[in-house]
């Protein structure tokens, strides 16, 4: 009897084979599950049941505040041009869940998708561990890029501290883009620590970050815990107009983490035409057979490649230039965010007249100061003219999920700093308003605020998928 029992306790659950949909459905919901954080037992305890196949893939960690997405897009190209097979983990999505994860940029399908997260979930109710969705989707991405033999996996991460899932890793390379601290003018010690949190001991850390003060404590937090700290990120990345000034010194730090990964470890793989390998024995005047080569076969160059790369991932600053009228899509979230989208809005302006601008907001983070972002708009449209249009958003799973702004109260306050100004109902109503105050051939339609406006403009044209 005391044996059938022990028998019934250790019952495997009966094996659930979902649809995509009800995949799509199960972490939807597990949103809401709270995050159990890597120093504790269940998240280790899902990977170990797949051998800690977050341990067995190299990794490099992206984390900050603005930027990750473009740093991790940049690196995995470059670590491609080096014949790399690499994974990603972008956070969050647009539309759905495939976008998080991409091989050599190909996204995954539905199918695949489904039959990984199948195999997690599963895992996951086997062992009665109660994962939040974040955690699952790392496991997910991890295994599917082990069945599809990647050789580096680049993670962006969608939060900071312990709770962050990506700490569970033990990267080779972290790169931190900028910290901000949306109530101070300097970050806190504690936020970078937080930001700092998936370094390990022996990790190379290296920051785009300009202030010297969150450098010096970015350095210190990195030696206290072992890992390696590099000189920071000053120059930009001669990207083409206009994506050098605003995606320049994601492109730098991109480059710097890739050739800081590419000469630390085994060169088996790269060629001899490699970017970013750096030659042995060729210091000095090169002879006169090196420059015969080198005329015959002129090398690659960094330059070149950033001479040549622009900007291809949805949300980030993405001009749809075929549509009439034109629409600029950016998922500009905070202040720094918003003042860097509204300098490119600028800067196509220098390239090309725009006959009429509309900015459509929909916002839901309760972080921003609203008095510095009335300041920032009002100076914007000293120079430029146009109107902000408001409208509520409906945050999707995944998304940051708190309360949409007042559209009818932020219209009013741009109102009263002489700044054309409306409320919407929602995103379709925006929309037809922007249209009707621009130009149909030369006018710009900007939106902007948070990925789940992003969402609403792609359901609107009634896509499913990016």
């Amino acid at each position: 009897m005391k044996n059938s029992r022990l028998q019934k306790q250790t019952m495997p659950h009966p094996v659930s084979i979902k649809t995509y949909t009800e995949v799509v459905e199960y972490l939807d919901a597990h949103w809401k599950i709270p995050q159990t954080g890597t120093k504790s037992t269940t998240l280790k305890a899902l990977d170990a049941a797949f051998s800690h196949v977050t341990q067995s893939i190299p990794s490099v960690v992206i984390s900050g505040s603005n930027g990750k997405s473009l740093t991790a897009h940049f690196t995995a190209r470059l670590l491609q041009e080096e014949n790399l097979k690499v994974g990603i983990l972008y956070a969050p999505h647009i539309l759905t869940y495939n976008e998080r994860f991409a091989i050599d940029g190909e996204h995954v399908n539905n199918k695949s998708f489904a039959d990984v997260a199948n195999e997690i979930i599963n895992e996951a109710e086997n062992l009665d561990l109660s994962l939040h969705t974040s955690e699952l989707l790392l496991i997910i991405g991890f295994k599917y890029f082990k069945q599809n033999n990647v050789d580096i996996v680049v993670i962006e991460t969608q939060g900071f501290g312990n709770t962050e899932p990506a700490t569970i890793c033990n990267p080779k390379v972290v790169g931190i883009t900028r910290v901000i601290d949306p109530e101070n003018a300097t970050a806190s010690k504690e936020l970078l620590l937080e930001a700092l949190a998936v370094v390990k001991p022996g990790t190379a850390v290296i920051s785009a970050d300009q202030s010297k003060q969150s450098l010096q404590i970015m350095q210190k937090i990195t030696k206290d815990l072992g890992g390696n700290w590099s000189m920071p990120i000053r120059k930009v990345a001669s990207l083409p107009y206009p994506f050098e000034q605003l995606h320049g010194r994601c492109a730098a730090l991109a480059e710097r983490i890739a050739s800081i990964y590419i000469n630390g470890i085994t060169q088996a793989k790269i060629e001899s035409d490699s970017l970013l390998v750096k030659k042995k024995g060729l210091r000095g005047r090169p002879t006169l057979e090196v420059k015969r080569q080198n005329e015959l076969n002129p090398p690659r160059t960094v330059s070149e490649f950033w001479g040549k790369t622009i900007n291809a991932l949805p949300a980030r600053f993405q001009l749809l230039d075929k549509e009439k009228p034109s629409i600029l899509l950016d998922n500009a979230s905070n202040l720094d965010s918003i003042e860097n989208l509204l300098l490119g809005i600028r800067l196509l302006h220098y390239q090309r007249s725009f006959k009429g601008l509309a900015i459509i907001i929909g916002c839901n983070d309760e972080s921003i100061e609203m008095e510095e972002l009335l300041k920032m708009l009002r100076y914007f449209f000293k120079k430029t003219s146009g109107q902000v249009i408001v409208c509520p958003i409906n945050p999707l799973p995944g998304h940051k999920n708190g309360e949409a702004w007042d559209a009818e109260k932020l219209a009013n306050n741009l109102r009263g700093m002489k700044i054309k100004a409306r409320s919407a109902e929602n995103f379709e109503e925006a929309f037809t308003a922007a249209k009707e105050v621009v130009d149909e051939r030369h006018g710009l339609v900007v939106i902007t605020g948070s990925n789940s406006i992003i969402s609403e403009y792609w359901k609107f044209k009634g896509m499913k998928k990016i």
